[in-house]
């Protein structure tokens, strides 16, 4: 039997998909309207929610709970002297397995900041202005102790590669507001100090959801996405008829096979499209006050964190659900109390600005921002650094339904364990679900006869940090 004999059975849909095709490029060329954000598979949240759309600050390299928001005074005082081998004995520790562990002192000052009188490192005074906007959580653990699998395991759930990321999730199930631009949206900046790990495609993949929903990587020198511009000669009409022409075959075959990504590369082609006008816009920040580039102290395509938070706050004015930041370089082995003075420098500001711009324009309530790395760093010296350490370190938040000032959770007095309040990354995802109007147990994805979600079999909703 002829396969295409069946076209007929299907044709409504398959024209309707030629149909939304032509109209969302027709749309845009016109400039009577534009295209509409896509949606998600919920008809509607499970629950009223807190935040709209969620920025999330991965600080990439595992930052130091140590020399940044957990000051220990008891390790201070035992500098140099053996690690308890109560605490260490028969435990997973990266690199300094087998080897002497010497208590290592904080490298740095910490000073409380606010009426919340929330204590962090002191060279953070722009951020210090924040303090009573900020939860900052001390008691995170994860199961994964080496860059690569940590990274998957904050940014799935698991450590296996192929899991759907956390924004990938956020779309899937809400889908986004965004006019012309994706759901979800990476930006990656580097710095100073420190080993620069490489961070793979794989950290904002959809994994087994329909792949329309992975995030969309800009880049903040250069081009910001590879081959944005038509070639020289073209016009947007007949790129317009190559589209056209290329979902309609796609359509054809669809009829046939009924394969969910053929939808998805349909939608794909229209959204390239549409970025074609909307990228340019975005990151064209010449354009916003000097006052706002004064604020975050960047200058228009610097590829710095500042600039990407500046990016950030565009993005949430557009719509788009889940913005995601690399800064890269916080694997700090040797010479931590340099690099983490460097480090300061790069974020201090930058996150100051980002939570100020959002309150000025009220925003601030409902976006949820989110800073903090895949792990920590070992309160045992590693020359003069620090080795990889999952038992305890912190993350902040802010904003979104967060309750603001307030601190959740501790570490032991070496900050070695989570001994107060544990927050295991499923909780953190489980939280960050419910505040965007998602209940994580039911949002789920049903692959080779197992609905998977992204806190897997596990997960709490964090309710003393809630609003």
């Amino acid at each position: 039997m002829n396969p295409y004999s069946s076209l007929h059975r299907r044709a409504f849909l398959t024209r309707a998909t030629y149909g939304f095709g032509a109209a969302a490029l027709g749309s845009l060329l016109n400039n009577d309207s534009q295209a509409a954000g896509v949606p998600g598979i919920l008809a509607s949240p499970h629950h009223t929610p807190k935040a709209k759309r969620v920025i999330f600050l991965s600080m990439a390299g595992g930052p130091s709970h140590l020399e940044t928001f957990d000051y220990k005074p008891v390790l201070a005082k035992m500098d140099g002297q053996p690690m308890p081998e109560s605490m260490t004995k028969g435990q997973q520790i990266a690199q300094l397995q087998g080897q002497a562990l010497k208590c290592f002192a904080p490298q740095h000052e910490f000073k409380k900041f606010g009426q919340s009188g929330q204590e962090f490192n002191a060279l953070l005074p722009l951020l210090g202005t924040m303090a009573d906007e900020m939860c900052i959580v001390r008691s995170v653990f994860s199961e994964a102790i080496n860059h690569d699998p940590a990274h998957m395991f904050m940014n799935t759930g698991s450590q296996i590669a192929g899991r759907p990321s956390m924004g990938a999730w956020a779309t899937y199930g809400l889908g986004s507001e965004a006019q012309n631009l994706p759901g979800f949206v990476v930006l990656t900046s580097n710095g100073r100090g420190g080993q620069n790990q490489p961070i793979a495609a794989r950290q904002w993949a959809a994994g087994f959801l329909p792949s329309r929903y992975q995030g969309v990587h800009l880049r903040g020198k250069g081009d910001p996405v590879m081959y944005l511009n038509a070639p020289p000669g073209v016009s947007a009409g007949r790129q317009q008829d190559v589209v056209n022409a290329i979902n309609q075959l796609n359509g054809q075959h669809d009829a046939v096979v009924h394969d969910p990504e053929i939808a998805t590369r349909i939608a794909q082609y229209e959204m390239a499209f549409q970025m074609q006008s909307s990228v340019p816009e975005l990151m064209d920040i010449a354009k916003e006050p000097a006052s706002v580039l004064d604020l975050y102290g960047c200058k228009p395509g610097d590829g710095s964190f500042a600039y990407n938070c500046l990016l950030a706050r565009r993005l949430a004015e557009r719509g788009v659900r889940f913005i995601q930041l690399y800064h890269k370089d916080w694997d700090h082995h040797g010479d931590i109390k340099q690099s983490i003075t460097w480090k300061m420098e790069e974020i201090d500001r930058a996150c100051m600005a980002l939570l100020s711009d959002l309150k000025q324009r009220d925003m601030l309530k409902d976006t949820l921002v989110i800073w903090g790395g895949e792990f920590g760093r070992t309160p045992m010296s590693q020359g003069n650094g620090r080795d990889h350490h999952n038992k305890g370190f912190s993350i902040w938040m802010a904003g979104g339904g967060i309750k603001p000032g307030i601190s959740y959770g501790a570490t032991d007095e070496l900050g070695y364990q989570a001994v107060q309040d544990p927050v295991e990354v499923h909780d953190l995802h489980a939280t960050m679900q419910h505040l965007m109007g998602i209940e994580h147990t039911k949002l789920t994805y049903r692959f080779q006869g197992r609905d998977y979600r992204l806190t897997d079999i596990k997960g709490k909703v964090l309710t003393p940090i809630l609003a």
